[in-house]
């Protein structure tokens, strides 16, 4: 898969996080309650959330109602508030950080800023996944400790409800869509000599330039003999030949 290919599938499922980390913030659904009565008429459940908690009972009628006061929330859903919040805004910003350095997309001019800039949305991004999953697993220990906790009415048990499961799978996506983004184009050295890149830089010299010291000057060469093959050549002392010597002197 190429550089585009990895990026916009990182900026695909970036974007599905995204979605779900504002469904996880909206629906009041953090929590769960359900109290059945010894008749039927009188069941209903109830539903905590971070802006609202609902109540629906048994013959389908639902009544929700916002919490204007921050204090009558936990601790846990209080810092959820903060939370998550801040991680749509970060999620947001790195989403968009993604689109300004997407290679097919002509706001930079050079490729290093372009990796630089979708490195830095992939981080946001990270850094959004990571926000949203602290408040979620917060809850969810929360919700399951005071469900096990034998002191607690068992009208008052709370169960783990629909948004700490679409949280948890926010935050999944969102990790998988940073770390696709980060990894799509991490930035290169120029190489030279290859196709693509230009001649390496000229480096002026600083000095002036160094005259010379050597002298030159005319080289006499004495003028050349033609060979005309007319001539002879002979030994100027003769050379008598060698004596033999019989080998019966050393029998």
């Amino acid at each position: 898969m190429g550089r585009i290919g990895k990026e916009v599938a990182g900026q695909v499922v970036s974007f599905i996080g995204l979605s779900l980390v504002a469904v996880t913030c909206g629906i009041p659904m953090w929590r769960t309650t359900s109290f059945i009565g010894a008749n039927i008429v009188t069941g209903q459940t109830i539903w905590d959330g971070l802006w609202m908690n609902c109540v629906q009972q048994s013959t389908g009628q639902m009544q929700c109602r916002l919490s204007e006061n921050v204090i009558q929330l936990s601790a846990d859903l209080q810092a959820a508030r903060a939370l998550v919040i801040i991680s749509l805004i970060a999620g947001f910003i790195g989403f968009m950080l993604t689109f300004v350095g997407a290679k097919c997309m002509g706001c930079l001019e050079t490729d290093a800023s372009r990796s630089k800039v979708v490195i830095l949305g992939g981080c946001l991004i990270i850094f959004s996944a990571i926000l949203v999953l602290i408040p979620v697993c917060w809850s969810a220990a929360i919700t399951v400790a005071d469900y096990r906790n034998p002191l607690t009415i068992e009208t008052q048990r709370r169960e783990i409800g629909a948004s700490i499961y679409i949280g948890w799978a926010a935050a999944a996506l969102l990790l998988v869509g940073g770390i696709t983004l980060t990894t799509s184009c991490p930035p290169q050295k120029k190489m030279y000599g290859y196709p693509g890149y230009g001649p390496p830089p000229m480096y002026p010299y600083p000095g002036a330039p160094m005259p010379n010291p050597g002298n030159y000057g005319p080289v006499y060469a004495p003028p050349s003999r033609v060979y005309s093959g007319t001539g002879s050549y002979g030994p100027s002392k003769p050379y008598g030949a060698p004596t033999v010597n019989s080998g019966t002197q050393y029998l």
